[in-house]
């Protein structure tokens, strides 16, 4: 279950504080190779067939997490090699940025039909009645799948009265909203990062940690050591990721202990993209295009420029609202770097893009962050309250939930043209979003807004969230209703919008 600890929610949590700590103190990184017996202490595997191998897994992970690639397993390479050169304060990632550990993965098998040993050799047998390749005989009267024959349809499964028959997928390829993942030869998982949008929900949907994003927390922290003014910017679906005491009072004095110079929430971006795509819909939905779609997540709109190409000029032009958040900081403190904080693997992606690389420096997760804090012993109970995050509007900081952004545009276009109506239609998950495409291609949403969003349940749904959803959802809520002004024109910033698209 998403946001509940495990074995593997503790090794990456072990992981993320172990690299912080290497980067806090510096000096010989040659030490990197004692981490794995750090992490994966003793004689005994607990999980794996052995220590050997949970080492040899907690090595890569330390790798992906500074940055590095995975080293081949057919080679004897050093967990160190090449860490020298990821002790620098600006590294972007190099590709793929979503890796699978071939040890790490378990070689589930793909999708099939099983029956179960719940078969009561009825004399119905309905199952071999439906089956239209005959893919379905009998062996003392219990029910057996000929896989060679199956073609997957589930007629057999919808006939059992018993429900004896099952479907298994392998996790990773069934979270999968663009059939990015295969098997290789060996039958593991393998991802065709032609398709892949890097949204992350193969990493978590994995159960045995096999799949892992590069990080960013060992240059970071360079960063600030070299006395950089890194400026942390941070997602509305922060708000409880870190405890119940992790109020945003507490929160701006652990990032300051951190050693970031500020910290300044990226709901105002979102408010200053809400704005923008209101002015997008008003002048093209439907002069200039059928339908318009939100910008701000990732895999959403990748997933539509890959797939529906012809659908690519109906994607909203508005920056997001991490780099309109970022290109803010750099206006008002130029030299300075951005930190963007959240929940998104995704954003990883869109952050090394050559446009965007100038406004956005760095790309941490909350678990990544949450490493950090482990690292230094922060302990938010122990915190005095510093300077809260009151900039955002309530619209902006809805954006962390499936339905804000859609939300926050209507009803933006309804105060800039209160004659026009504004149809909504929105999804998450990327199989939602894929449908939802469809029907548009068919002309269902003509003059709609659609919103997509990558992970199911939105923001507070992403790949590096802490808290499990159905309780980020609520605290969000409460986030929301805690804002000074729910208008997103209040912002003090809208005026500086146009300086901001230049």
């Amino acid at each position: 279950m998403r946001g509940s600890a495990s074995w593997i929610t503790e090794i990456r949590k072990k992981v993320f504080a172990e690299v912080a700590k290497l980067a806090y103190e510096g000096g010989d990184y040659s030490r990197v190779e004692e981490l794995p017996y750090k992490i994966v202490p003793g004689e005994t595997a607990s999980h794996r067939e052995s220590i050997f191998l949970e080492r040899a897994i907690a090595g890569e992970r330390i790798r992906l997490a500074m940055g590095l690639p995975l080293q081949p397993v057919q080679e004897h390479r050093l967990i160190s090699e090449g860490v020298y050169d990821s002790a620098v304060a600006e590294k972007y990632y190099e590709p793929p940025l979503i890796n699978i550990i071939p040890y790490a993965c378990h070689g589930c098998q793909p999708k099939h039909y099983r029956v179960t040993e719940g078969c009561q050799s009825c004399l119905a047998q309905s199952c071999a009645q439906v089956c239209p390749k005959g893919a379905i005989s009998f062996l003392h009267g219990k029910s057996q799948i000929d896989q060679e024959k199956c073609i997957r349809c589930g007629k057999c499964h919808d006939a059992c009265p018993y429900n004896a028959i099952i479907l298994q997928e392998r996790p990773c390829q069934k979270a999968c909203g663009m059939d990015a993942i295969t098997s290789d030869e060996y039958g593991r998982a393998k991802i065709d990062y032609s398709r892949c949008v890097s949204c992350g929900m193969c990493l978590v949907n994995c159960p045995f940690g096999a799949i892992v994003d590069k990080g960013q927390i060992f240059q970071l922290i360079h960063s600030i050591k070299q006395g950089d003014q890194v400026i942390a910017i941070v997602a509305p679906a922060f708000i409880g990721q870190f405890g119940p005491q992790s109020t945003p009072e507490k929160f701006t004095t652990a990032m300051k202990m951190l050693g970031f110079a500020q910290v300044k929430e990226v709901a105002v971006g979102a408010d200053l993209c809400t704005v923008e795509e209101a002015k997008d819909f008003i002048e093209k939905v439907p002069e200039k295009q059928p339908f318009m779609a939100t910008s701000c997540c990732p895999a959403w709109s990748v997933l539509a420029k890959k797939l529906f190409p012809e659908f690519s000029h109906c994607i909203s032009m508005a920056l997001t609202p991490m780099v309109l958040t970022a290109r803010l900081q750099k206006k008002e403190h130029p030299g300075c770097k951005v930190a963007f904080i959240g929940p998104c693997a995704a954003k990883k992606l869109e952050a090394s893009r050559r446009t965007i690389r100038s406004d956005v420096d760095f790309v941490l997760t909350f678990e990544e962050l949450q490493g950090m804090f482990e690292a230094k012993s922060i302990r938010f109970e122990d915190l005095e309250d510093g300077k809260g995050m009151t900039e955002g509007t309530a619209a902006g900081r809805g954006y962390a939930v499936t339905g804000g952004v859609a939300k926050a545009v209507a009803d933006m276009v309804h105060q800039l043209d209160p004659q026009r109506e504004v149809l909504t239609a929105y999804a998450d998950g990327l199989q939602e979003c894929r449908k939802m495409l469809q029907l548009a291609k068919a002309g269902k949403y003509n003059g709609y807004l659609l919103e997509g969003m990558g992970c199911p349940g939105g923001c507070v749904a992403g790949a590096g969230t802490i808290l499990p959803i159905s309780r980020a959802k609520t605290v969000v809520a409460k986030y929301q209703s805690e804002a000074l002004t729910d208008n997103p024109l209040d912002s003090q910033y809208v005026e500086k919008l146009e300086s901001l698209n230049e």
